[in-house]
């Protein structure tokens, strides 16, 4: 067994960290754009009199420098070759999006918006796997060429982690000689409305409340009569993207829709996993990050004349979150080393309890190593001057969304005990 990272994933870690210096570091601190990472970071960010909404001049920023990592060749490189990617692996993802995060808040890596010059693009797998063509090129390629975005609208305001009692419901309807789904019902949560040019509005078209089958995914277009947006629902970390909306006689034809009727379970989950284990590497860096900067005040602080590091009050639940954070990544190493062994459909029956494992450990790991560097700190740790309050605002939101963890503990619980999974063998009915 060899534990150390391929040779190639380190030259390309190098090549990422030269960019970084040559284009976004001067980037961040050209026109005062380090208003966006310093103490003013969420008013520069936030649009606090159009309904908490991000204000454009960060949005334009992101852009700015998703296209100079475009240009680089690092926005793609997740995606297939066949749309000017690399075919960038879960193990490199992880690596990477672990060590952007290790180096603190900047225009690198920014998942407050899910912005990194490293794209992360779960919509590929999503309309490769289960897209016509047509709308493969539609909403793949316009999607990389920046014509397409589709929110992800699965979540509503009456049935979060029990999707499958969802009540938003589209039943077939026929309008101007033209056959469709009319849809009726309500989503909250629906992240990137204000950006997207679609809503994937996931429906319930046959069978009753509870059903995994009778889901269907929907592509409905921004502009269709019927699908409004009440309000942008403000939240602890800010800005807001995330919408409380509504369908109301919402009409689209046949065409709109993504995968098998009555099969949009098996999209939704398509679409987690990825992320899950991204996101999980990302928790895992800013975690780490929070123990190497409490290290470092520790040994420069000095009360009462000896280091603050001296005591053990101080080390001991460093020690431990330092631990657990060693154990971590291998863990969410080897987990997105064999997801990259496995088929794309397989994922949620041979390595989902391990992906939910890495999510949920991780999101609470950071969640405690912010809040320890903090009391760590004292008062500066506390203030907007360090980043800890941002990083455990930030990352606290994924101990719910992305599946909260008592539903991934669930999940893992349910291979543990044969319920689901490899397992079941050994536990026959």
């Amino acid at each position: 067994m060899d534990f150390s990272l391929p040779q190639d994933l380190v030259a390309y870690l190098a090549e990422l960290d030269a960019f970084i210096e040559a284009e976004i570091r001067p980037l961040e601190q050209q026109d005062d754009n380090i208003r966006f990472f310093d103490h003013r970071r969420e008013w520069a960010r936030t649009d606090f009199e159009n309904g908490g909404l991000p204000r454009h001049e960060w949005e334009a920023l992101l852009r700015e420098a998703s296209i100079r990592a475009d240009r680089a060749g690092h926005w793609r490189f997740s995606a297939p070759k066949k749309y000017g990617g690399k075919d960038g692996s879960n193990l490199w993802m992880a690596v990477i999006r672990d060590r952007f995060t290790q180096m603190g808040l900047g225009l690198h890596n920014d998942l407050q918006n899910e912005h990194s010059i490293v794209g992360n693009f779960p919509f590929v797998n999503m309309f490769e796997h289960f897209g016509t063509e047509e709308q493969q090129r539609e909403f793949i390629t316009g999607g990389f060429e920046r014509q397409r975005r589709v929110a992800f609208g699965l979540t509503e305001p009456h049935h979060g982690s029990d999707a499958t009692h969802m009540e938003t419901v589209a039943v077939r309807e026929t309008r101007g000689g033209v056959a469709g789904w009319r849809i009726d019902g309500e989503k909250m949560w629906i992240t990137g409305m204000h950006v997207a040019t679609h809503c994937a509005a996931f429906c319930r078209t046959s069978g009753k409340a509870g059903d995994a089958k009778g889901i269907t995914c929907l592509l409905v277009p921004i502009d269709t009569p019927g699908m409004v947006v009440d309000e942008y629902m403000w939240t602890f970390n800010m800005p807001t993207d995330h919408p409380r909306m509504h369908f109301e006689d919402c009409w689209v034809p046949e065409s709109a829709e993504l995968g098998p009727v009555d099969g949009g379970l098996s999209i939704a989950q398509s679409f987690v996993h990825q992320n899950r284990i991204r996101q999980a590497a990302s928790s895992l860096g800013a975690a780490t990050f929070c123990v190497e900067e409490s290290v470092k005040y520790a040994r420069e602080r000095k009360p009462f004349g000896a280091d603050l590091a001296r005591n053990q009050a101080i080390q001991f639940p460093l020690v431990e979150l330092a631990t657990q954070c060693e154990m971590l990544r291998t863990l969410i190493y080897k987990t997105a080393w064999e997801m990259d062994q496995l088929p794309h459909k397989e994922l949620e029956h041979q390595l989902s309890d391990k992906i939910s494992m890495c999510n949920y450990y991780a999101n609470r790991l950071v969640c405690e190593a912010a809040d320890r560097a903090m009391q760590v700190h004292g008062g500066i740790g506390y203030s907007r001057h360090k980043p800890f309050e941002h990083i455990y605002r930030h990352h606290r939101r994924y101990r719910i969304t992305e599946g909260a963890e008592e539903i991934q503990m669930r999940k893992v619980g349910a291979y543990l005990f044969g319920y689901l999974g490899p397992r079941r063998a050994l536990y026959p009915k």
